[in-house]
C-alpha cells in the first residue's frame, strides 16, 4: 500500500477498535511507538526539497582541490594557471583528503557546522559529453542510452498528487506542487501529462506577480498603440500565471530575515524561495539555476588561479546557498527543508592550455542542510588513474542520490521510488535521520546502506542495527551462490568488505544482524 493511501484509509479509524498488522487499539495511543512512527512518516508530507543547477558542467577538482594529491595536482604539466596553490585551499574540519575552493568561505562553514555533505565522483555508466544530452540525462534519470520524456521529479509528483492539474488544487493540497525561476522549464518536472510546476523566468517576474514591482517595467514600454499591446500581454502574463492567488498569499506572510549577498543571481532566487517557505506555501519542491560554468578557456585570472570566471561563480554559490541556510535557520522552517546542487558533467583532470578545463564526466555534487549527517562520501579522486582522455572515474551514480532524496527524505517506498528511477539504485548515508516508508518494516528507522555503489574496490555496508547484535554479510550472485561472506561481532555499525577479486556484474547483500535481516543490490565495476 502507498503511503498517501495508508494514511488515507487510517485516519478515518484512528479511533476505531480495530486491528491493524497485529496492532490493536491501544497501539493508536498518542505516546505508542505505532502513533510515532506514523507521526514521523506524516510530517515527511510537510518536507521539501530545493534543487539548485549548476549549468555548464562545473570543475569538481577545483571546487574541491585533492589535499592528498597535491604532488600530482600542482605539477606544471597537469593543471598549468588552474590548480589552486597548496597555501591557499580551504581546509575542514576532520578531514585532510580534500579542501574547498578559497572562493567558498561561507560552504567550509556549512561543512565544519555539519550541514553540507561533498559527494565525490558522481556520474554515471557511458557518460555523454554532450550538453543537451548529458542534462536530459540527469533530468529523467535514465540510462545514456536510453531516451525518456519525463523528469524525475516530475514523475514522483505525479505519482504522489494523481490526477494534476485537472484535479487540482485542493483542500489537501492547495498549493503550486513545484517552482522553479528560470527562463525555460524544466525536463526535471515535467510529468506524464504536463510540467508540474510554476515557472517565473526570473526573480523580476516573480516580483511583479507579488506587487513588489509594477507589472509593466517603464523600460519596457513603447509608446501608441504598440506599447499598448506589449503592456497589455505582459500584464495578461503576470496575472495568468497558475496559483497566483497562493503565491501572492504566501509572499505577503513571507519574509526573509537573514542578510543575502548583493550582485548574485542565485541568492535572488534562494531568497523568493525562503520567503515562500516561510509564507507557508505548501510547494514540494523548488528549483533555481545558476548558469556559466563550462569553463573552456579562462576559467582563472592570468596572475592568480583563485580568482576569475569560476572562482566568481563558485562565490556566488557559497554565499547564496550559506544565507538561504541561514535565513531557513532564523525564520524556523530549516528542520523540513533540503537542498542539493547537480551539474551536468564535471570537467578534465588535465588543463587544457588555455587556463581552462573542458567536458569530462564525474564530478562532486553537494548536500545542504540541518539533517546531514554531513561530511564526505567517497574518497578524494584519484588523479593517478585517469580513464577516457583525463577523466575522473566513477564512486557513485547520481540516480543514488535521487534515490535517497525519495526514500530518506520524501519517505517514498522503496518499490515505487525504484520504479520512479526504472531500476534500484540504493541510497547513501546523507541524512541523519531518516523517514521510512510503510512497506519497509515499521520500526526499521535506520534503512541497510551500502556505498560506493557500483563499487570496484571496496564496499562499506552500515546499519545501526549492526551494532546489538552478531551475525554476518554476505554477498551472492544473481544464482543465489555465495561469493563472499564476513562474520560479524556485536558492536560494529560499519563493515568494509573487499569485492576487488568478484567478476564485475550485480550481486544481493543478505544481513543478518540477530533477529533482524536486511538485503540489498550492489554493483561492481571494474
Amino acid at each position: 500500500m502507498k503511503r498517501r493511501d495508508f494514511l488515507t484509509a487510517a485516519t478515518s479509524s484512528f479511533f476505531l477498535p480495530v486491528m491493524l498488522d497485529g496492532y490493536g487499539a491501544k497501539a493508536f495511543s498518542p505516546t505508542s511507538p505505532f502513533m510515532r512512527a506514523l507521526a514521523e512518516v506524516a510530517e515527511a508530507t510537510d518536507r521539501i526539497l530545493v534543487v539548485v543547477q549548476l549549468s555548464g558542467g562545473n570543475d569538481g577538482i577545483n571546487t574541491t582541490p585533492p589535499l592528498d594529491q597535491l604532488e600530482v595536482y600542482l605539477r606544471n604539466n597537469f593543471r598549468p594557471g588552474v590548480a589552486i596553490p597548496e597555501n591557499r585551499i580551504l581546509r575542514l574540519n576532520g578531514q585532510n583528503t580534500v579542501g574547498l575552493h578559497p572562493a567558498m568561505t561561507a560552504m567550509q562553514r556549512m561543512y565544519n557546522e555539519g550541514q553540507l555533505s561533498i559527494i565525490q565522483g558522481v556520474s554515471y555508466p557511458q557518460p555523454n559529453l554532450s550538453h543537451f544530452r548529458a542534462n536530459d540525462i540527469w533530468f529523467t534519470a535514465s540510462d545514456s542510452n536510453r531516451f525518456e520524456t519525463t523528469g524525475w521529479l516530475g514523475r514522483y509528483l505525479d505519482d504522489r498528487f494523481p490526477r494534476y492539474p485537472a484535479a487540482f488544487p485542493t483542500a489537501q493540497m492547495p498549493d503550486p506542487l513545484a517552482i522553479q525561476i528560470g527562463a525555460i522549464p524544466t525536463t526535471t518536472l515535467l510529468g506524464d501529462n504536463t510540467s508540474m510546476a510554476v515557472v517565473f523566468q526570473d526573480p523580476d517576474a516573480f516580483a511583479r506577480l507579488v506587487g513588489d514591482k509594477p507589472n509593466v517595467p517603464d523600460t519596457a514600454t513603447t509608446p501608441g498603440y504598440a506599447g499598448d499591446r506589449i503592456k497589455f500581454i505582459r500584464q495578461q502574463q503576470v496575472t495568468s500565471v497558475a496559483y497566483a492567488g497562493q503565491i501572492r498569499t504566501a509572499a505577503g506572510k513571507g519574509r526573509n530575515q537573514a542578510t543575502y549577498p548583493t550582485n548574485n543571481g542565485l541568492a535572488n532566487q534562494l531568497r523568493i524561495v525562503a520567503r515562500l517557505i516561510h509564507g507557508g506555501l505548501q510547494t514540494k519542491v523548488y528549483y533555481v539555476t545558476i548558469g556559466g560554468f563550462d569553463t573552456h578557456a579562462a576559467q582563472t585570472d592570468a596572475n592568480d588561479p583563485t580568482t576569475g570566471a569560476h572562482a566568481n561563480l563558485l562565490r556566488n554559490v557559497s554565499e547564496g546557498i550559506a544565507a538561504f541556510q541561514n535565513d531557513l535557520k532564523m525564520l524556523g522552517v530549516d528542520d523540513k527543508v533540503v537542498g542539493m546542487t547537480f551539474s551536468e558533467f564535471g570537467r578534465t583532470a588535465v588543463a587544457n592550455g588555455t587556463r581552462g578545463t573542458d567536458h569530462a564526466s564525474a564530478a562532486v555534487q553537494f548536500v545542504f542542510g540541518k539533517h546531514l549527517k554531513g561530511g564526505l562520501i567517497g574518497r578524494s579522486p584519484n588523479l593517478s588513474d585517469l580513464v577516457n582522455n583525463n577523466q575522473l572515474r566513477m564512486q557513485f551514480d547520481f540516480r543514488q542520490i535521487y534515490s535517497t532524496m525519495l526514500r530518506d527524505w520524501f519517505a517514498t517506498p522503496t518499490s515505487d521510488a525504484n520504479a520512479l528511477l526504472f531500476k534500484e539504485f540504493g541510497t547513501l548515508p546523507i541524512f541523519s535521520d531518516i523517514v521510512t516508508g510503510f512497506d519497509e518494516p515499521l520500526f526499521n528507522t535506520k534503512n541497510l546502506r551500502m556505498y560506493p555503489n557500483p563499487t570496484s574496490a571496496t564496499l562499506v555496508i552500515e546499519n545501526d542495527a549492526l551494532a546489538n547484535s552478531a551475525g554476518a554479510v554476505r554477498i551472492v550472485d544473481l544464482a543465489g551462490r555465495e561469493v563472499l561472506r564476513q562474520e560479524l561481532t556485536s558492536g560494529q555499525r560499519k563493515v568494509q568488505m573487499d569485492v576487488q577479486q568478484l567478476p564485475a556484474g550485480n550481486y544481493i547483500v543478505q544481513v543478518q544482524a540477530g533477529q533482524k535481516s536486511f538485503s540489498g543490490q550492489v554493483s561492481v565495476m571494474h
